[in-house]
């Protein structure tokens, strides 16, 4: 009598499968514990240091009072009474425009200028003291300089954004172009690409993460110097807005505007890290 020998299946039925609907749920949670639990202690950690000051010190309003203040803040934050007198939107509005139009021209050149300097050796090492010598000039030293040339104070903090933001585009892109394999530089020599082929087909696309990077830091270079340069020129302008309420004792403002700074600062920061993982070939 012949016995029919057991598949594996019949043996062990469990074996083969995924986990089951509670195991995957369980995962699910620690995971997501992982994620949500670290930040949520930070925060934890930070409102409870603040209200230890502010219990120490009566001349620093606490988290409830920054919070109902808050409240008032943004049940209209985009009110007008008048040029000067304006909503925290409004204000922030008008400072990301100049971030835009100063950032904006600030890639208009610096891109180009990066690939031109990391292309070609001789004009990388006629700019090189140049940057070295500009670079780190603090952005406030030239505000006075395009107050100086635009006799007004948008365009001046326009121009100071301009040239505080354009070193981390030139020098990213260049270190880009330099990186790129000499391999391809010699497959384009060979196939005779002229030269614009060579930047479109080869370079842009091996630089783009470089430049990325570059954007990025920019960014968030051009939304601290918007601050500083708005306190001082005034108008409308987060900066201003800071300024004005100080001058106003309302601290609570304050507190509340240090939080809409890192919050839009932040929110740029993260959609150009999207971008930048977008055309990141690497983590293809």
């Amino acid at each position: 009598m012949e016995i029919a020998p057991f598949s594996a299946q019949e043996v062990s039925p469990a074996l083969g499968r995924g986990p089951g609907r509670g195991e995957r749920l369980v995962h699910g949670a620690r995971e997501l514990a992982k994620t949500v639990i670290p930040p949520l202690l930070g925060i934890a950690l930070l409102l409870g240091i603040w209200a230890l000051v502010a219990v120490k010190n009566n001349s620093i309003p606490g988290p409830m009072q920054t919070w109902d203040a808050a409240a008032k803040l943004f049940a209209d934050p985009f009110y007008r009474n008048g040029p000067n007198d304006q909503g925290i939107g409004w204000n922030v509005l008008s400072s990301l425009q100049r971030v835009g139009i100063g950032f904006g021209f600030a890639a208009l050149v610096g891109i180009p200028a990066g690939f031109m300097l990391g292309r070609f050796n001789f004009m990388n090492r006629m700019f090189e003291p140049v940057i070295s010598l500009l670079r780190p000039v603090s952005p406030l030293a030239w505000l006075p300089i395009g107050l100086l040339v635009f006799k007004r104070a948008d365009p001046a903090a326009t121009w100071t954004i301009f040239i505080c933001s354009i070193w981390p585009m030139i020098l990213n892109t260049a270190q880009g172009v330099q990186r790129v394999p000499q391999d391809y530089l010699n497959v384009a020599r060979v196939l005779g690409l002229s030269e614009d082929k060579v930047i479109t087909r080869i370079l842009f696309p091996a630089v783009l993460p470089y430049m990325l990077t570059g954007i990025r830091l920019s960014i968030g270079t051009a939304w601290l110097v918007i601050v500083a340069a708005e306190m001082l020129t005034g108008g409308v302008g987060i900066g201003f807005w800071v300024w004005d309420e100080w001058n106003s004792l309302k601290v609570e403002h304050i507190i509340i505007a240090i939080f809409v700074i890192g919050m839009v600062g932040f929110a740029l920061e993260q959609m150009l890290l999207l971008l930048a993982k977008r055309f990141t070939y690497e983590s293809r």
